[in-house]
């Protein structure tokens, strides 16, 4: 039997499902990961309590929910938005970041479990993400790769130091002599790295310096360390889209 809850949610994906409802991926604080049957919300017949545009990808949501945990697919009551965008939602570059962050986290979600830090660390991030900056923009995805990683069991130590300057991804930490194996990075590059790893707030994002390659880099060797810890872990489609939109 359902019972009722009251919790927030990122959504993550949205499906067609028939001629006029959506199942929709929605990462709860109270649940984790859960889906949900939205039955006739893609027809012109208003619901005060629940619309489509509520549930586009990002959006995070303060939901009234039916839960059954003998069900594979929860029942929606009410929601409303949550975080509104302070800058125009169709600006491609965060549009393509947001993309990246949403694939990234779905590639690493392999169990409903819920944890609520993580749900705040991405409401944080989301949060942030309409608010920063172009500089601060532009290392926003590197800083999300970094911190994501703790809450799924793997992380880079912060133990970076002159006599620990090469950061040795088979071991997760900075190491004083660089390895024989190819997944390292190297200074100055491993700086670039302790810094993004001791960034706490999205603000400090822009005094962070780095060129477009130097993310490219940073980025293909970190996406590594998830691939050595995440399985399956899927090349994502949003990169490529990310790489142009950062490269003006």
């Amino acid at each position: 039997m359902s019972s009722i809850h009251h919790t927030k949610g990122i959504v993550l994906r949205t499906v067609k499902y028939g001629e006029t409802s959506l199942v929709v991926s929605i990462y709860t604080e109270m649940f984790g990961l859960q889906q949900y049957m939205v039955n006739g919300v893609r027809t012109n017949k208003k619901n005060p309590f629940l619309h489509s545009a509520q549930l586009q990808p990002g959006n995070v949501l303060d939901m009234v929910v039916y839960h059954n945990d003998r069900q594979t697919l929860q029942r929606i009551k009410e929601s409303k938005q949550l975080i509104q965008h302070e800058t125009e939602v169709s600006n491609i570059t965060r549009n393509a970041i947001l993309l990246f962050m949403l694939e990234l986290l779905q590639n690493c979600l392999k169990q409903p479990d819920a944890h609520a830090d993580l749900f705040y660390f991405l409401e944080d991030v989301l949060s942030g993400l309409y608010k920063s900056s172009e500089s601060q923009l532009a290392n926003l995805p590197l800083f999300y790769i970094i911190h994501l990683s703790h809450f799924f069991g793997f992380r880079i130590m912060d133990n970076f130091s002159h006599t620990n300057q090469y950061l040795d991804l088979h071991e997760g930490q900075f190491v004083s002599s660089n390895p024989s194996h190819q997944l390292v990075i190297q200074p100055p590059l491993s700086e670039k790295i302790a810094q993004l790893l001791r960034a706490m707030q999205i603000a400090e994002l822009g005094e962070i310096k780095l060129n477009r390659n130097q993310r490219n880099q940073l980025m293909d060797d970190l996406l590594q360390f998830y691939a050595m810890h995440i399985h399956p872990f899927s090349k994502l489609k949003s990169l490529a889209i990310i790489r142009t939109v950062l490269e003006e």
